[in-house]
């Protein structure tokens, strides 16, 4: 993997995140994202798999219940680079989110969302996204 050591980062407009965000999850091979919460006063980050449905964020994500229900906010972290170039994208969201729980709604999204891992502890959360920003990364042109 040859990655350049000059590349440029520069803020997206929020309209091409959620383009970026709604792409990630439909289409394509399913991107794996980075849910992060505070536990004892350290950042848990754990794999997590994600799909946009009716504005929200559903995310899949090997973590107990009990840890995330009833957080104020979580953040979800995703990206596509090149692995030659360095060149890609990354997002963030932050909001607050709820546990799905109705069991019809888990089925669909057990089968549509790949887990990342498998473990006891298997949690689909639904994210209300309160801030997206957006980041591409580029290599620097020469002048």
């Amino acid at each position: 993997m040859t990655v350049p050591v000059d590349l440029n980062l520069t803020d997206m407009s929020g309209a091409e995140a959620l383009w970026l965000l709604e792409g990630a999850s439909r289409g394509r091979p399913v991107y794996c994202g980075r849910l992060v919460y505070v536990r004892r006063e350290q950042a848990v980050i754990r794999p997590a798999t994600h799909v946009m449905a009716c504005g929200r964020l559903v995310v899949r994500a090997p973590v107990q219940t009990s840890v995330v229900a009833g957080r104020t906010v979580l953040t979800y972290q995703v990206d596509q680079t090149h692995p030659r170039t360095g060149a890609g994208w990354t997002l963030t969201v932050h909001g607050p989110a709820e546990v799905i729980t109705d069991t019809d709604e888990t089925a669909h999204y057990r089968r549509i969302l790949p887990g990342v891992a498998y473990v006891p502890h298997d949690t689909l959360l639904r994210l209300h996204p309160q801030s997206l920003t957006g980041h591409r990364l580029a290599p620097v042109e020469e002048q």
